[in-house]
């Protein structure tokens, strides 16, 4: 059962699910764009909630089952994602998704003075580290699930950060016969990683898949954490930061996280759980649930 209220351009609905609400904000409006997000809980402590690649902020929803009274949890549809209509070009930056979040706070009628914990998973790790950096007096803490954008994957640098590495991988995605091609060639030679090969299979065989990737991969070349920023600002600002990976995560591996606790172990944990890449799922609540709900 639902109900649907409309308040200052946005498109409210509201589900009774287990006796509390989940607000489901649809139609928040950001310079021509659309923004999608969804509100878990009718806590005071308020975690902000950033999805993996090809995901939707609705793979947070199995957190409600978990809730406390004191928590609360806003999980947003990113560009190029889910229900955001995202009409801003390939040109987003850290500031567009700053902004977002600001909007969606104030239209949830949180106090600036309220403290955040942000939680990203892979390619949400990379945005929450860039929020992060841009207002860490608000954050009280960041949980990171196999985190991207901690170490510089060289194949994403070669495909977005470069005009000819981009005009490339554009080609590839419009005509990809060539690249799948050398890719199986690779595969069979044993010169690429099973998971790795299985992984860009998935992405590149289907057309509308691939101008996702491509659109997704190009639109978020500007998020960019200054890792060593970061590691400063936590040091600053007494900021607890928690890193979980997936022990047998062949996309993120865990020695990414070993390598950005040294120095900061007072301040970041770092746990590792029996799981693939797909960390954040209801089966590895067990696992999550103290770093996730202590």
């Amino acid at each position: 059962m639902f109900v649907q209220l409309i308040k200052n351009n946005h498109i409210f609905t509201l589900y009774n699910l287990n006796q509390e609400f989940i607000l489901l904000v649809n139609t928040l409006t950001y310079k021509k764009s659309n923004i999608n997000y969804y509100r878990f809980g009718r806590g005071k402590s308020l975690t902000i909630c950033l999805h993996g690649y090809g995901e939707t902020g609705n793979n947070f929803a199995f957190l409600k089952e978990y809730l406390s009274k004191e928590r609360s949890f806003i999980a947003i549809d990113l560009p190029f994602h889910g229900l955001t209509n995202w009409q801003e070009g390939l040109n987003m930056d850290s500031a567009d998704l700053m902004r977002i979040v600001k909007a969606i706070l104030q239209a949830q009628h949180i106090p600036d003075t309220q403290k955040l914990t942000l939680l990203g998973f892979s390619l949400g790790g990379r945005i929450a580290c860039c929020l992060y950096q841009l207002m860490p007096e608000r954050i009280e803490k960041i949980i990171l699930l196999a985190p991207d954008g901690l170490k510089v994957n060289g194949w994403y640098w070669l495909s977005t950060q470069t005009r000819l590495g981009n005009q490339l991988f554009r080609f590839t995605m419009k005509r990809p016969g060539l690249f799948l091609g050398l890719l199986k060639i690779l595969n069979r030679l044993g010169l690429i990683n099973a998971s790795i090969y299985k992984f860009v299979i998935h992405y590149i065989k289907n057309k509308q898949v691939r101008e996702d990737l491509y659109h997704r991969w190009t639109g978020f070349r500007n998020i960019k954490p200054d890792i060593p920023a970061i590691r400063r600002l936590i040091q600053e600002f007494d900021t607890d930061i928690s890193l979980v990976y997936g022990q047998f995560d062949r996309i993120i591996l865990p020695d990414r996280g070993v390598a950005f606790q040294k120095g900061i172990e007072d301040r970041c944990s770092l746990l590792v759980i029996p799981s693939g890449h797909q960390v954040l799922h209801e089966r590895n609540m067990a696992a999550l649930r103290p770093v996730l709900m202590p």
